[in-house]
């Protein structure tokens, strides 16, 4: 028998609130009958207990060990967790345990039904309305630097037509994830009219006691931007977007298995666009027709596009150290001296931090880092500070950034030239890379080591058109000049028509 105050729970719910039998047991774990049974029992007298004639001597000892591990195993993914063979062999190793392990495995499979009330949670054959999506991430093996990483990849599905996308992404964090949603309607050219979600955190900040979701406003934004309706599963009812579910594994078994080799991720994802439509040509699982003439009746239930793109970013105020480095999901950004000890404004998205000065200006920009305790520096900002401190150059990590050119220059240079030579660097690498500048260094050393003006005045001409000159011919002839004659002998001549 139920304690009492779950009676009254169960009695409570259906009896006065009205919820059925279902929703009740997967809010309690258990059993609907267990939850029909006493919210229609009519008589509590106690009746005598019946004696036990059914006793497990052998496994009565371990049920207790064995439940432990099935709950500490359901809180993992599927492939960690321990099969049955493996628990009956831990129980013999560590307890003694003289059964079978058939005993264990049935014991087993009958207690996972129990807690995860398989039994009796049935999915209802739902029919999906064209233009309805799903949303959901996976996770697959790819290549990337000869060592093998776990990336994450959004699918949208949609289950009228059992058509799809997706995109790889460094993260499954709230950038990536509007980022990726966004990506896709503009693909497609329209917007689907309802899409169901998972409670997932860059889209749930909470769920409410009565099922509503409060959601982040950077998604709710996104939700009012392009105007569809969003729905989402109860908490932990994965059946109710089985759809994108299934969607996720057959992407990864038939498109991202074995382990792609990434060099760069938007390179990858602009061919995963022609691999979904072109998987449109087979037939729909269940109905006559192609997945491709489907997915047509689905675009015609879009809505359309607005006019302007979302700009999936989100704006943060960080204060910077002495050095001017600013701290973002424990990753370090430089940004430039004149802001040590101030506030900035970080500008980020799925790929890029900008930092961004108090009139919105941009300062920076560095490509987003992924994982923690990490540190992108652009040291353009910092280069007219170090044209103060020249003879600290060789010992920054800017000088192993330099072009071999550059590094031969600086050794060459004078003390006055090295701050000159800075404060072009700065000026140059502030709008452009190394290529023009350095191509203008090597222009002018040919005639031996150049001054910084030269440089300078090289750059120029490159970069506005007036590069190396051809030769010029004269369309005349030039007349013939009599030949010059110089030197001592003539002097001498001279010498003696005086003396004489």
């Amino acid at each position: 028998m139920l304690a009492v105050a779950e009676i009254n729970y169960i009695r409570h719910e259906v009896n006065i609130k009205g919820c059925g039998y279902s929703d009740v047991a997967r809010k309690m774990g258990r059993d609907p009958r267990t939850v029909k049974k006493y919210a229609e029992m009519e008589d509590f007298n106690e009746k005598p207990k019946k004696r036990q004639t059914r006793t497990a001597p052998v496994l009565g000892p371990v049920k207790a060990i064995l439940d432990e591990w099935i709950k500490e195993d359901l809180k993992k993914k599927k492939k960690f967790r321990r099969t049955a063979k493996r628990m009956w062999d831990l129980l013999k190793d560590h307890h003694g345990f003289k059964g079978s392990d058939r005993t264990v495995r049935d014991y087993v499979s009958t207690r996972k039904k129990e807690l995860l009330n398989e039994a009796n949670e049935a999915a209802l054959p739902l029919e999906a309305a064209p233009g309805t999506a799903q949303v959901d991430f996976g996770e697959a093996p790819f290549i990337y630097g000869g060592e093998e990483i776990v990336l994450p990849y959004l699918v949208i599905s949609f289950p009228f037509s059992n058509a799809f996308y997706f995109q790889v992404f460094p993260s499954q964090n709230r950038e990536c994830f509007l980022e990726g949603m966004k990506r896709v309607f503009h693909h497609m050219g329209g917007v689907p009219k309802t899409i169901r979600f998972d409670n997932l955190s860059p889209a749930v900040k909470k769920i409410l006691p009565n099922g509503e979701r409060q959601l982040t406003d950077e998604f709710q934004n996104f939700v009012l931007h392009y105007g569809f309706e969003c729905e989402f599963c109860n908490p932990n009812s994965g059946n109710e977007k089985g759809h994108v579910e299934a969607m996720v594994k057959y992407i990864r078994n038939n498109f991202l298995l074995p382990g792609i080799h990434v060099i760069e991720l938007e390179a990858l994802n602009k061919g995963l666009w022609a691999k979904a439509e072109k998987d449109r040509e087979r037939k729909h699982y269940q109905k006559e027709w192609r997945i491709e003439e489907l997915f047509k009746e689905d675009q015609d239930a879009f809505l359309l596009l607005p006019a302007k793109e979302y700009e999936c970013v989100r704006y943060e105020t960080l204060k910077a150290d002495k050095y001017g480095y600013i701290k973002l999901d424990l990753n370090l950004y430089s940004t430039s001296p004149r802001y040590a000890l101030s506030n900035v404004l970080a500008k980020v998205s799925y790929n890029k931090v900008e930092i961004l000065d108090d009139k919105h200006q941009l300062v920076v920009s560095h490509s987003r880092l992924y994982g923690q305790y990490r540190k992108s520096m652009k040291w353009q900002p910092y280069l007219n500070l170090m044209a103060k401190r020249p003879t600290a150059l060789k010992y920054t990590s800017f000088y192993d950034q330099l072009p071999e050119e550059w590094k031969n220059y600086f050794s060459s240079c004078t003390v006055a030239e090295k701050p000159e030579a800075l404060k072009l660097l700065s000026m140059v690498l502030k709008d452009q890379d190394f290529s023009m500048i350095t191509k203008a260094l090597i222009i002018a050393s040919e005639h031996g080591h150049p001054s910084v003006d030269a440089i300078k005045q090289v750059f120029y001409q490159l970069i506005n058109g007036r590069g190396i000159r051809s030769e010029l011919k004269s369309k005349r002839q030039l007349p013939q000049l009599p030949e010059a004659t110089r030197g001592l002998d003539h002097y001498d001549q001279l010498h003696k028509g005086v003396n004489a």
